[in-house]
């Protein structure tokens, strides 16, 4: 029998948060991203429009275009945080996203992954606002937005992404 390494709770940071139950090793694979695959078609059509949170999804773009929909069979990953200085990375092996510690993680300790979202839209003051990090990290950026460096990379790539999608990187 597998004992499970982490567990959902209230976040300090935002709503719900997923947490280390023991010590975890630097590297480990932690948990799939799972959900629903639709379009982003499908995932606008979807999009929720609460005005409390307009922006909140539980989204996850994949490197095909493709939107995995953890609101549909979703896990505890969705639950996962952003944070500006991640213990965590979410990691696109085969079209199935996981996610993993990037150092060793404490007992207790929330999970976190840098969603570094892609907007197609210039980063104003507004947008930034909109995406607002409450991470509470010494460098944090204010926005879950990708920095300006790094959205111009992504926008090369296919599935740009919106919402609370994942920043991962493609691995097969």
């Amino acid at each position: 029998m597998s004992v499970r390494r982490i567990v959902v709770r209230q976040s300090g940071v935002h709503g719900k948060g997923v947490f280390a139950t023991g010590p975890i090793e630097a590297g480990a694979r932690l948990i799939e991203y799972k959900g629903e695959r639709i379009s982003w078609k499908e995932a606008l059509r979807r999009h929720p429009h609460n005005p409390d949170e307009p922006n909140h999804t539980f989204y996850f773009a994949l490197e095909d275009g493709d939107v995995i929909d953890g609101k549909v069979n979703g896990n505890s990953a969705r639950w996962i945080n952003h944070s500006c200085a991640p213990n965590c990375e979410a990691e696109e092996i085969d079209g199935h996203v996981y996610i993993h510690a990037l150092r060793d993680i404490a007992a207790d300790e929330e999970l976190f992954y840098d969603y570094g979202l892609v907007i197609d839209a210039k980063q104003t003051r507004k947008l930034k606002r909109e995406y607002e990090c409450r991470c509470g990290a010494r460098k944090c950026r204010g926005t879950m937005l990708a920095p300006p460096e790094k959205e111009k990379d992504k926008s090369k790539e296919k599935g740009a992404k919106a919402g609370k999608s994942g920043k991962s990187k493609k691995k097969k």
